[in-house]
């Protein structure tokens, strides 16, 4: 049987020597050291020897095994250094070679207006101010003097995720959040820029998301003077330093009194033409004085403090600046319409 055992040694040193990959011999230690290999049930017959026997044929067999288990490390080795040498060779890299150009991109055209109305509101020293998304009942609309059943609601009862929660419909409620974070200090300036939600059909005008300003004055002896010269400051670094405002009353619940803010047409210069139907004017936001319901919930006291409030939508701003007629763009991916601006 020592025979049978040197038989194996030589193959086993053969097929090592002539492997190609460390793979095959992965293989290879399996099929000579395994527990079915060859060695391995000659071992387990040892018992069926001479006594006599049984030492020389032991040592045979481990001696084998450690002449197989070095030659295999050996071999790992060579394989090994051959394969790094073949990779390093194939994936070498001509440093003296150009780089692959990668474009710069840029911001998306929304959040360029974006921050070009924090810019412009920072310098007036107003504070820019986040609050949730997901919003109360209370909030988007009751501390907003929207209670149930007021037909304001109409236009914004959205996405509700229970009876008291829901997607905020505008940036509003960050009045609220706000004034309650402060009360009773003074001054309150700040702007609220942020994603709002609505369930509206989408057209080159509408969108079930979208974006506002917020905006948001509170101190002893604000008026709507005030309003006006601060909208007349936004207007004419968005538009131009020709841009003029022009105030119409209208209603809104969390305002009283309230207007719809027109600028003079950014594409006529007032003179009449398409796009603002021969006016002369393009109505831009809705804004007012803030209601005294809203001061109080709030945590401030109207009796002593008056402000006002205003909201643009961004989407709204970009189309004027820019001429472009469907909002539906911003939202589109389009890299041949993202890249012009």
């Amino acid at each position: 049987m020592i025979e049978e055992v040197s038989r194996i040694q030589a193959e086993a040193l053969a097929a090592i020597q002539a492997a190609a990959s460390t793979e095959e011999l992965k293989a290879l230690r399996v099929r000579y050291l395994g527990k079915k290999a060859e060695l391995s049930q000659l071992l387990g017959q040892i018992g069926r020897l001479p006594p006599e026997e049984r030492r020389a044929f032991g040592a045979a067999c481990n001696q084998a095994r450690e002449a197989i288990e070095a030659a295999l490390r050996e071999r790992e080795e060579e394989l090994r250094q051959q394969e790094l040498a073949a990779r390093l060779e194939a994936e070498r890299i001509d440093v003296t070679l150009p780089g692959t150009f990668v474009p710069r991109g840029h911001l998306h055209v929304l959040r360029q207006v974006w921050e070009r109305i924090e810019e412009i509101f920072i310098a007036m020293g107003y504070e820019v101010y986040d609050g949730p998304e997901v919003e109360t009942d209370w909030y988007n609309f009751e501390a907003l003097n929207i209670p149930q059943g007021h037909p304001a609601r109409d236009a914004q009862d959205s996405f509700f995720i229970s009876g008291e929660v829901l997607l905020r419909t505008h940036t509003s409620p960050c009045q609220i959040r706000y004034m309650q974070s402060r009360a009773p200090a003074l001054p309150v300036r700040v702007i609220v820029p942020g994603r709002v939600y609505r369930r509206d059909f989408e057209d080159a005008t509408h969108s079930a998301m979208f974006h506002q300003v917020e905006a948001l004055v509170l101190d002893r002896g604000i008026t709507m003077g005030d309003l006006k010269g601060t909208l007349l400051e936004m207007a004419r670094a968005l538009f131009g330093p020709e841009t003029q405002v022009r105030l119409r009353p209208s209603y809104f619940p969390f305002t009283e009194p309230s207007a719809e803010v027109d600028v003079t047409c950014i594409f006529c210069r007032g003179a009449g033409c398409r796009v603002c139907k021969g006016e002369g004017w393009i109505e831009i936001l809705g804004a007012g004085m803030v209601h005294p319901t809203v001061i109080r919930n709030g945590g401030y006291d109207p009796e002593e403090v008056t402000g006002f409030a205003f909201g643009v939508g961004l989407e709204r701003v970009a189309m004027l600046m820019y001429g472009i007629e469907d909002i539906r763009h911003f939202f589109n991916n389009d890299l041949r319409f993202l890249r012009q601006f």
